[in-house]
């Protein structure tokens, strides 16, 4: 039986050579034989092997065939020319900013690309409109405070700036992840500190109608579902992020510092992080651990980026002030001692709103949603082995998806991307996607259970009709369907709520079904939740007809 299927091995590979030729590693299983295997090998293929130390082969063969069925083998990788010099920036302060490596920021380029340009709103404390590695980079700028945009005397916002946008490769100072970016500047911060929802809010519309594909939030408000005196959850504040996610913007937040929690560390991202569809960010150290100061959340920390040791750009007015007599003049290093230290998850959000911002200027077609999920999905795993002890495989509420990695995001661009959702954002009955058509219409949209949960659709019905709808929701995840009546302002929670719910269908898996008769008319809602943890795409048909014409969707 084994030299029949020997023979099968070299019939196969005797045929013209194909496209995929060239040279294959072999992995070989643990306590087989090398030798051995490597015999087998060298049989099936006709050349000669090399050993490339106890573990694995290397051959050149015309095609993989089946050599990873041989005895003994456990993978076969064909060898391509993957691997390349990553671009080095010619900044001279380059060498200071550790995380640039850390998160593969040149990895994906030998030569820095020319890309076009793309717009981030920094929502902050202003900015040094004259610093030497800004001042090229800033194409508008607001205040909706009392103090002008140009100016920056907290220097929060003049750093994270620098983090997004320091002009790269110009052989001046640091270098940015966000070597594409054009900085909308909106300031915020109040000289006490303080932001207003009312500033916030009205700075986010503006950069929403000044172009901006991301808007960078380096702040936040405690987040407390158990003490609502001190949860700082503003209608505003949502209804504004709303407004961006509709329009394609891509919000990005840090998960909040615990310096105002209870306690440290503080088990919920702050606000605005913990709002649909913003992509919260928390911190690692240099060594690979979350710090304690890192808010955790199960559902609404999506990534984490480095937050300590963070070397960036300040006013020139404050380095000056604070240590005069500094060599490196409008940096972090002649900053007071919290800059030089460079920590806080305020620190961690830019690098990934200028990753974001990276992958819209590479593939400028792509949508909000579909960049949040490369950032995710592409995100180095951070778990015992990477030196956080207290994360847990895959997703976990201290790191999100793990550790950003622009690299493997702008690689991820060549494969298939994930589909966008066109409805978003449609989480509530105040945002509903309005459906038409006469007789029904088939929905293809996605969900997702930390990031998307509730996806409502608004449909006019009449009384005395009858309405069948059939969720196919994403493979390996449990999904369910509801039908709510006109009037409905919330889905869900409250005995108050519940009334307006007409139907539902909560069955186990994937797939639900809805059919009833309409008894008032009006805008009725469709509700598709996803209960478990997953994500992916979803099919839902709904159809109305008279009475007389019902006719079932058939499963």
């Amino acid at each position: 039986m084994k030299r029949l299927v020997l023979a099968a091995f070299v019939l196969a590979l005797l045929v013209p050579a194909q496209a995929s030729a060239g040279r294959f590693a072999i992995g070989i299983r643990k306590g087989a034989d090398e030798t051995a295997v490597a015999r087998q090998v060298q049989a099936v293929t006709g050349e000669p092997v090399t050993k490339i130390g106890p573990f694995a082969l290397s051959v050149r063969a015309r095609h993989m065939g089946d050599l990873h069925l041989l005895k003994g083998t456990t993978w076969v990788e064909r060898m391509h020319p993957m691997r390349q010099l990553a671009f080095t920036p010619n900044d001279p302060l380059y060498n200071r900013q550790w995380y640039l490596g850390r998160i593969h920021a040149f990895d994906a380029w030998s030569q820095l690309p020319t890309l076009g340009s793309v717009r981030v709103a920094v929502l902050d404390s202003g900015v040094d409109s004259g610093h030497p590695d800004l001042q090229s980079q800033i194409v508008d700028g607001r205040s909706f405070v009392s103090s002008s945009w140009e100016t920056d005397t907290n220097g929060h916002g003049t750093f994270v700036a620098g983090e997004i946008a320091a002009a790269t490769d110009n052989g001046t100072g640091i270098a940015s992840v966000g070597f594409p970016v054009e900085l909308l500047i909106a300031k915020i911060v109040r000289s006490d500190g303080t932001i207003s929802p009312d500033a916030e809010a009205r700075a986010i519309h503006w950069a929403v109608d000044h172009g901006a594909r991301v808007i960078n939030m380096s702040f936040g408000g405690v987040r407390d579902p158990h003490d609502k005196g001190l949860d700082t959850y503003s209608p505003l504040e949502a209804a504004a992020v709303q407004y961006a996610v509709s329009k394609g913007a891509l919000v990005v937040a840090a998960v909040g510092n615990a310096d105002s929690a209870p306690t440290e560390p503080w088990s919920y991202a702050g606000y605005p992080a913990a709002l649909p569809h913003v992509l919260g960010v928390s911190s690692l150290n240099r060594d690979g651990t979350v710090p304690n100061f890192s808010n955790r959340d199960i559902r609404y920390v999506d990534i984490a980026a480095p937050g300590d040791s963070i070397f960036s750009t300040l006013p020139r007015s404050l380095t000056a002030s604070s240590r005069p007599g500094c060599l490196l003049q409008g940096y972090s290093d002649c900053g007071p001692m919290e800059f030089r230290r460079g920590e806080g998850t305020s620190f961690s959000a830019p690098q990934v709103s200028a990753a974001a911002a990276v992958l819209f200027a590479t593939d400028p077609s792509l949508q909000s949603d579909q960049v949040s999920n490369i950032l995710e999905r592409t995100a180095a795993d951070s778990n015992p082995d990477t030196g956080c002890v207290r994360c847990d495989v895959d997703r976990d509420p201290l790191t999100g998806w793990g550790l950003l990695d622009i690299g493997s995001a702008v690689r991820a661009l060549g494969d298939p991307l994930p589909r966008a959702d066109r409805f978003e954002a449609n989480d509530r009955p105040s945002t509903a996607a309005t459906l038409w058509g006469r007789k029904g219409q088939r929905i293809q949209a996605t969900i997702d259970y930390w990031d998307d949960r509730d996806d409502v659709y608004k449909v006019k019905l009449n009384r005395g009709q009858k309405v069948v709808a059939l969720l196919r929701g994403p493979a390996a995840t449990n999904s369910d369907l509801f039908l709510w009546k006109p009037g409905t302002t919330a889905i869900g929670g409250s005995v108050a709520n519940l009334r307006y719910l007409a139907a539902q269908s909560r069955s186990r898996g994937s797939v639900d079904r809805i059919k009833l008769r309409i008894t008032q008319t009006g805008w009725y809602y469709l509700v598709v939740k996803v209960t478990s943890p997953g994500w992916g795409r979803y099919t839902l048909k709904y159809r109305k007809r008279p009475r007389a014409a019902f006719r079932a969707i058939r499963r």
